[in-house]
């Protein structure tokens, strides 16, 4: 039996196939017949493609070996669809003139009066805008699969925290978040990110968490390029939400704690030291402050964004360091715990929400979607005497691509003040 809420999916694609077509019907109607009914036929051969595609992503199992095939198929849907629904928008505003001008010569008819002019066509207004406009979202999401994806950028930032020791004044940070390798299809991309954040000479380094989509073994083939980010004062990691395996459906619970232990094996392998609830003091000197990791902790269903952040064990040890900086994946902690209850913590760092992979940031305006569900969705945050920065993520989940949100390397300058 056809799930209802799939059913509605198929019936609104196949609606939207049929308005088109009415368009590429007239439009086609000059075409001499073998390139009218090659796209005509066409037209119907790349929808029942995509219907098909969604059908089999639905009741298909998910098992590891299949996830890239239906990524990219989901994706070719998603940017094939968003063109046509970008080109509805142009088609319908023609539909409103061509009816428009209909009403009034309707009325002028009846006056006994003509109107001068003569009405834009559908065909005529199909060719000129909604096939151009077509191009338009297809574009843009191909192209931000083929290099905004691995088009890096870093990000400079300086904080300043008055009770930073003076060892470690001028401490650069930098920051990487949410991997995803198993997004990851140009490996000389990938090896180009790693290679521009050594160039930041960074003197510690953070990975805030989501080293893989679903399954460990995606960051086999990427661990000799990930153990080149290195720093003098060392590479300290955290889990995110993809980390643990939840994402997919397993065997047996064995296969998926299994998982997880090849997880940390993968850290060690990168040669990042792993906080999962607890801290690390970094001493420069005479002076010391603390970095503490907490696995995730995120606003939301628990079977995907897990509590397991235990942030007074992370804490212990901590209280008579003069600096904390923590490493959380998710930042809906931010403001649900950490701000209410531990108001020691200086400087959270965490990712997560990928800018939404998408959006606008000229000057001082920005916009993403991303904003729709998250307060603080990427950048710079204060409240009160409280630092949270968040990543815009180094890789990709679901569409593999970036769209005027390019993937981040942070850097943070601390300083006394």
């Amino acid at each position: 039996m056809v799930p209802s809420q799939l059913l509605l999916q198929i019936v609104l694609l196949i609606l939207i196939d049929i308005y088109i077509y009415t368009s590429v019907f007239r439009t086609t109607r000059r075409f001499n017949p073998f390139l009218r009914n090659f796209v005509r036929i066409g037209i119907w051969v790349i929808s029942a493609a995509a219907i098909t595609a969604v059908i089999w992503y639905a009741v298909s199992e998910p098992y590891y070996r299949s996830m890239s095939i239906r990524q990219w198929i989901i994706t070719s849907v998603i940017i094939i669809y968003a063109s046509k629904i970008f080109t509805i928008f142009f088609i319908f505003l023609d539909d409103i003139q061509i009816n428009f001008r209909r009403f009034i010569r309707f009325l002028k008819k009846r006056s006994h009066t003509t109107i001068q002019g003569k009405p834009i066509t559908r065909a005529e207004f199909f060719d000129k805008v909604a096939l151009v406009s077509a191009t338009v979202p297809f574009a843009s999401m191909v192209t931000g699969i083929l290099s905004g994806a691995t088009d890096f950028r870093v990000v400079r930032k300086t904080v300043f925290l008055p009770n930073l020791p003076a060892s470690f004044d001028g401490l650069r940070i930098g920051q990487i978040s949410d991997i995803h390798a198993g997004s990851f299809f140009n490996k000389t991309g990938v090896q180009g990110g790693v290679e521009m954040l050594m160039r930041e000479k960074a003197d510690v380094i953070f990975f805030t968490g989501d080293l893989v989509n679903y399954q460990t073994d995606e960051v086999d083939d990427y661990i000799n390029i990930f153990d080149k980010v290195k720093a003098p004062m060392g590479v300290f990691s955290t889990t995110g939400n993809h980390d643990y395996g939840n994402y997919r459906k397993w065997s047996d619970e064995g296969s998926k704690q299994k998982n997880f232990k090849d997880m940390l094996v993968a850290h060690r392998q990168m040669g990042y030291r792993l906080l999962m609830n607890e801290n690390y003091l970094l001493t420069a000197g005479q002076d010391k402050i603390a970095i503490i990791g907490v696995e995730n902790w995120g606003v939301g269903p628990a079977h995907r964004f897990p509590k397991y952040g235990r942030m007074r064990d992370a804490c212990r040890g901590t209280e008579e360091v003069p600096v904390k900086l923590l490493l959380s994946h998710d930042p809906t902690h931010w403001d649900a715990e950490i701000l209410p209850q531990f108001p020691q913590i200086d400087l959270t760092f965490a990712g997560h929400t990928h800018g939404f992979q998408m959006g606008i940031e000229v000057g001082n305006f920005r916009w993403s979607p991303s904003q729709y569900r998250y307060k603080q969705w990427a950048g710079l945050y204060k409240t009160g005497d409280q630092y949270l920065y968040v990543n815009r993520g180094f890789g990709c989940i679901g569409y593999p691509g970036r769209i005027g949100m390019p993937p981040e390397l942070t850097i943070v300058e601390l300083k006394r003040g």
